[in-house]
């Protein structure tokens, strides 16, 4: 999976880590990073510039799912994104139709990004549901 780019990426703040700084997102969730990828859903949530010694978001992201055995489904994810350490690992928190009571981890690890703030990220999800 991926998910391309924060939308909606303002800049920083007075901080090099962007403490504070709080920005939506509603972006494309695809089958792998290319620009051609199969697009299985979104990325809808917030990542939120919450340490002041290193760029560490606050992310509480829903994978909505619009494709396939996942369509309408979707899994909730909570927790702390230290985005240039080369992995990262944030729970699951919980989800929806298929992933009814999801619990799990998510790893996150960036495939590309540049200044202005667009990136394309691999995540790999494992998770327990009913």
């Amino acid at each position: 999976m991926r998910v391309a780019k924060p939308s909606g990426y303002t800049g920083l703040t007075n901080t090099l880590t962007g403490f504070g700084n709080v920005v939506m997102a509603d972006d494309v969730l695809t089958s792998g990073p290319e620009q051609n990828s199969t697009v299985v859903g979104w990325a809808q949530g917030i990542y939120a510039s919450a340490s002041m010694e290193d760029i560490g978001f606050l992310m509480t992201m829903n994978l909505a799912f619009s494709d396939g055995d996942f369509n309408g489904s979707t899994l909730s994810l909570l927790g702390r994104n230290p985005v240039l350490h080369e992995y990262r690992e944030m729970p699951i928190v919980g989800g929806s139709g298929v992933f009814r009571m999801a619990r799990g981890i998510a790893t996150a690890k960036t495939y590309s990004f540049n200044l202005l703030g667009d990136a394309i990220v691999e995540y790999n999800v494992i998770v327990v549901h009913y």
